[in-house]
C-alpha cells in the first residue's frame, strides 16, 4: 500500500473513533439530565391542602372567670359592746334564714339610758297637762290619752297631731318635741345592737367570737346568698358588639365534668385602657356552685355568613394566606372577620379554592410544590 492509502485508512478509523466517542458522550449527557430531572421532582416540597367550602358559622367567645355571689354583704358594727351569741354560732359556713339574728351586741346599759329618756319625755308631758287644760282645754284630752298608752319599755308612738299653731308653740316651748326626737334617735340606735340576716344565706367569714369587745366601725364578717351567683368575664372590646343582655351562655367547670346555663345580665361599656377589654356579667345558679369557683364560658355571638374557618397559625401577618394554583404557591390577601385563640373566619374565598392546610417550611410566593395524595 502506498502512503496515500494508509492515510485514508487512518482518517476513516479516526472518524469512526470520534463518532463512537460522540455517541457515548451524548448518552452520558442525556442520562445525567434524566437523573437531574428525577432528583428535581424528588426535591419538590410536599404540601397538604384543603378545599374551601364556605358556610354559616355561629361565632362563640370563650372566656374564664370566678363566681361571686350576686347578693353579698360585709357586716360592720355601728355601735360598741360585747359580742353575744345570735340565733346560731357565728362561724363560717353557718346558714341563716332571712330575719334571723346574725349578731347580738350587749345593750343593757344603752337600753337603760333609753328607758330613762322615755321617762323624761313622759314627765315633760305630765307637767304640761295642767297648763293645757287651762289654756287649751279642747286639746288636753288627746294628750292625756297619749299618756295612758305610754310605756317606757316600748317603742314610742307618734305624738298627737296639732290642731292649732298655738298648741304647737306651747308643746314646743316645753321641750317635748325635742325630747321626742331624741328618744326616737336612741331607739334607732338601739336596733343597731342586733344585726339580722337581710336574706337567707351563709356566713362566709367570721372575724369575731363570742365574748369579744366589738367597736364601732369594726368589720365582723361577710354574708352571701349561695343560690344565685354572678360571673364576671373580660371580653376583648372588638367583640363587644357580639354580646347582648339576655344572651344565653354555656358554662363549664374547669375539668368539663359539669355544665351550667347562664344569662348575660349586664355589660360595662367602659373599656379597660390597659387590657382593651370590657366586662360582661353572667348570672348563673345551680347545685355544686361556690363562691370563688372558676368557670369557663362560651358566649354566643352573631352568625357569620359564607365564611371559611382555618387554623390561625396558617395566616401570615393576620391577613395573608397561601393557596395552590397549578402546583405553584400563591400568597393572597384575605379578609379575616373574626379570630379565636386557635382559628380565624375568612370571608371572600371562592368555593373550591385550594388552601394550604399545613405550614410549608421555607414557603414563598411562586414556589413550585408537589400535592400530597392525602390532601382533602
Amino acid at each position: 500500500m502506498n502512503s496515500s492509502t494508509i492515510r485514508s485508512i487512518i482518517s476513516i478509523v479516526f472518524s469512526l473513533i470520534l463518532l463512537i466517542v460522540s455517541f457515548l458522550l451524548a448518552q452520558k449527557i442525556a442520562g445525567k439530565q434524566k437523573t437531574q430531572e428525577a432528583i428535581f421532582e424528588k426535591d419538590k416540597q410536599m404540601v397538604f391542602v384543603d378545599t374551601v367550602i364556605n358556610e354559616d358559622v355561629a361565632v362563640q367567645i370563650n372566656a374564664t372567670g370566678n363566681l361571686q355571689a350576686q347578693q353579698r354583704i360585709e357586716i360592720f358594727a355601728e355601735v360598741q359592746g360585747v359580742f353575744k351569741k345570735g340565733s346560731y354560732p357565728f362561724k363560717p359556713g353557718q346558714y341563716y334564714s332571712s330575719g334571723s339574728t346574725l349578731i347580738y351586741i350587749e345593750n343593757d346599759e344603752y337600753s337603760s339610758s333609753l328607758q330613762a329618756a322615755r321617762s323624761n319625755l313622759y314627765n315633760q308631758i305630765v307637767a304640761a297637762i295642767p297648763d293645757l287644760k287651762l289654756d287649751y282645754p279642747q286639746q288636753a284630752a288627746k294628750w292625756e290619752n297619749y299618756l295612758q298608752n305610754f310605756n317606757p319599755s316600748s317603742k314610742l308612738k307618734a305624738l298627737p297631731s296639732f290642731d292649732t299653731d298655738q298648741e304647737k308653740y306651747f308643746i314646743n316651748s316645753r321641750g317635748i318635741i325635742n325630747s321626742f326626737f331624741q328618744v326616737q334617735n336612741m331607739e334607732e340606735r338601739l336596733e343597731k345592737y342586733v344585726i339580722s340576716a337581710p336574706f337567707s344565706g351563709v356566713l362566709t367569714e367570721a372575724l369575731v367570737s363570742e365574748g369579744a369587745l366589738v367597736r364601732a366601725g369594726q368589720k365582723l364578717g361577710e354574708f352571701i346568698d349561695p343560690s344565685v351567683y354572678e360571673l364576671e368575664l373580660s371580653i376583648n372590646q372588638s367583640y363587644q358588639d357580639l354580646l347582648k343582655v339576655g344572651n344565653s351562655v354555656e358554662l363549664q367547670n374547669l375539668d368539663g365534668s359539669k355544665t351550667y346555663k347562664g344569662i348575660v345580665k349586664r355589660l360595662n361599656k367602659v373599656v379597660n385602657p390597659n387590657t382593651q377589654s370590657v366586662q360582661a356579667y353572667v348570672e348563673v345558679s345551680g347545685e355544686n356552685l361556690s363562691e370563688g369557683m372558676y368557670l369557663s364560658a362560651v358566649l354566643q355571638g352573631r352568625n357569620e355568613q359564607d365564611v371559611y374557618e382555618i387554623p390561625r397559625k396558617l395566616l401570615i401577618d393576620n391577613q395573608k394566606l397561601y393557596t395552590l394554583q397549578d402546583s405553584v404557591l400563591q400568597l393572597i390577601t384575605v379578609n379575616p372577620v373574626y379570630f379565636t385563640e386557635e382559628t380565624a373566619l375568612i370571608k371572600g374565598l371562592p368555593n373550591g379554592t385550594l388552601v394550604i392546610s399545613k405550614l410549608v417550611p421555607g414557603a414563598y410566593n411562586g414556589m413550585v410544590v408537589q400535592l400530597s395524595e392525602t390532601s382533602n
